[in-house]
């Protein structure tokens, strides 16, 4: 059968070492890129502290939250439009621009000059222009690969590149505990050097390949996504937070307004999208079977990934470590340290899945993939809250596998199955599945675990501190507040009856016996395992589900072929059979 390549697959096979300079620079982009989404997690109680601002105080939750999804946010909202800004004026020209704008904003990030509200409002502004930066990396990364790689590689190469993005993720945690024990600052310095480098390699190595698709920006679609979807996933952010004596802030006119303005913008968006010549959002990419069935798997699997991590960074910083005489301003490093069984998951089953799916087809990889990381979440619900590490740390590989497994064949057939004019856009489309579902994952999986705290542990709580001679009515008041705040107050490594009871004072009035026994490693842990086990069981429940939907999903995906989307087929009928069932 003759077929027509696309106008990169010659120079492809002519020069066999530009695709691993294109591999190996792309691959260190979208690391920088998705640790700095990270790696302020586990630093922020060094951050704050380095510019003087109590996040937990009355009024500046604001901040504490923006600081952890601001960059996940804009990653969501601008990768879409970047991907299409890319068809057109060239996805090595916008991925280039996009790590000077990271290396830029990461310096500005390390000489923030001011403190307090003022100080946080820099890093929050400048973490969102990095995220900018970082959204240009990973909205082009993929698509510089796929015009890099011949086929017969490809799932190999955005193996690799997807597996290290993922793995980028639970590395910025450790990188955020060890660097932040130096100097808050060293956080954003250890972007600036990668940041500069990765400019100036980029430069003068990449190249355009690929085939552009010239068009006119889509104003209307640009608007109305980016304050649809940006609307619609702060209210979900703002959602966790406490309202008019609820736990939760669903009831917020905000909130509720935030939510039915994203809506009614993005319902606007896709119909707008419909009768635009030019459309930033290619609509008629869902008609392929794998482009949909795959982010359909992707969105889940990231909104289950997301809540997996914070509930985990929890598990541990609030319960596991203490109960093992691991100081609370100790176990933001200690967890992130005891989750790489995780990362080493990705490492070990990416690569691999993505090189035999190159040979196999990505439906048999990726959908036993989810179906191991939906055994992974029945196994943690397993263990007692006061584990054993081995069976901990063997759950965790097993899902970090099924996640390797899923990631690196799922991504090379949504690229594999979309134009090569397309492939910049799909791209992004592909990431907004992804970094929505990690700001979906917050919102859902916090105020699930909210919800089972405020069942069980306002009684645990006001009991536990009358057995230790808090006066009934602090217990009382105590015990009344929202779980959030505790939630928080582990997060960040601090302990948690120390924030409950310091503003009050009682703890100073308390036999000393009683005051250690409050402030020690075991009283909280042992008082709050119960609710949140109760908790933890609704999460990863929830979790499963969600891997073995998406299982169904991808093994809906349609059957293995090594056509390319562009070249021609002998008959209408072949092409008609591509589309229904494209390849992996």
């Amino acid at each position: 059968m003759s077929t027509v390549r696309d106008s990169g697959a010659a120079e492809r096979e002519t020069d066999g070492r530009y695709k691993w300079v294109a591999l190996s620079n792309t691959t260190m982009g979208v690391l920088i890129a998705t640790i700095d989404g990270s790696i302020v997690i586990i630093s922020l109680p060094a951050i704050f502290r380095g510019i003087g601002l109590d996040p937990l105080a009355p009024g500046n939750i604001g901040y504490l939250l923006w600081m952890i999804l601001g960059y996940i946010l804009v990653s969501a909202v601008l990768v879409v439009a970047l991907g299409r800004l890319g068809d057109m004026f060239g996805r090595v020209r916008m991925y280039n621009m996009g790590f000077a704008i990271f290396a830029c904003a990461s310096l500005a990030l390390s000489l923030d000059p001011l403190t307090g509200g003022s100080g946080a409002l820099w890093l929050i502004g400048f973490r969102i222009v990095q995220a900018v930066g970082g959204s240009m990396l990973t909205a082009n990364s993929a698509a510089i690969l796929t015009d890099a790689f011949p086929a017969r590689q490809r799932g190999m190469a955005l193996g690799i590149n997807q597996i290290t993005a993922l793995a980028g993720q639970f590395l910025g945690l450790l990188a955020g505990g060890l660097l932040a024990t130096i100097d808050w600052r060293a956080v954003f310095w250890v972007s600036v050097p990668i940041g500069v480098v990765g400019t100036f390699w980029s430069y003068r190595s990449l190249r355009e390949i690929g085939s552009r698709k010239p068009g006119r920006i889509d104003w209307v679609g640009n608007l109305t996504f980016t304050a649809g979807a940006g609307a619609l996933l702060a209210a979900i952010t703002y959602g966790i937070q406490p309202y008019g004596g609820h736990s939760t802030g669903w009831t917020n006119p905000y909130v509720l307004g935030g939510l039915g303005t994203g809506v009614a913008l993005l319902i606007t968006f896709c119909v707008a999208e419909t009768k635009i010549a030019d459309p930033m959002f290619q609509l008629g990419l869902f008609r392929i079977r794998a482009f949909a069935a795959g982010n359909l798997a992707a969105l889940l699997i990231a909104i289950a990934r997301g809540g997996m991590q914070f509930m985990l960074i929890i598990w541990l910083q609030g319960i596991w470590l203490p109960l093992r005489g691991y100081d609370f301003e100790r176990t933001p490093l200690w967890a992130g340290i005891f989750m790489l069984p995780l990362t080493i998951g990705f490492l070990l089953g990416g690569p691999v899945s993505g090189y035999l799916s190159d040979r196999y087809g990505a439906r048999l990889f990726a959908t036993t993939g989810l179906v191991l990381v939906a055994a992974a979440f029945v196994g943690l619900l397993t263990l007692p809250v006061d584990f054993p590490y081995p069976a901990f740390a063997g759950l965790l590989l097993l899902s970090g596998l099924g996640q390797g497994m899923f990631s690196a064949p799922n991504t090379s057939a949504i690229m594999g199955s979309v134009p090569s004019g397309q492939r910049g856009v799909a791209s992004g489309m592909r990431s907004t599945f992804q970094n929505s579902g990690t700001a979906l994952s917050i919102g859902l999986f916090f105020s699930l675990m909210i919800t089972g705290l405020a069942g069980t542990l306002p009684h645990t709580l006001d009991s536990g501190l009358r057995a230790q001679g808090v006066p009934a009515g602090t217990a009382a008041q105590v015990a009344q507040l929202p779980p959030v705040s505790t939630l928080f107050a582990t997060f960040l490594g601090n302990n948690p009856i120390g924030h409950l009871l310091g503003p009050s004072g009682v703890l100073h009035t308390l036999p000393a016996h009683n005051a250690q026994a409050l402030t020690g490693m075991r009283f909280f842990p042992e008082l709050i395992s119960g609710p949140f086990h109760h908790g933890l069981v609704i999460v990863f429940s929830a979790a499963a589900v969600m891997a073995l939907v998406g299982a169904t999903a991808s093994a809906l995906r349609g059957r293995h072929s090594t056509t390319e989307p562009d070249e021609p087929t002998n008959s209408a009928k072949e092409q008609r059979t591509w589309r229904k069932a494209p390849s992996s």
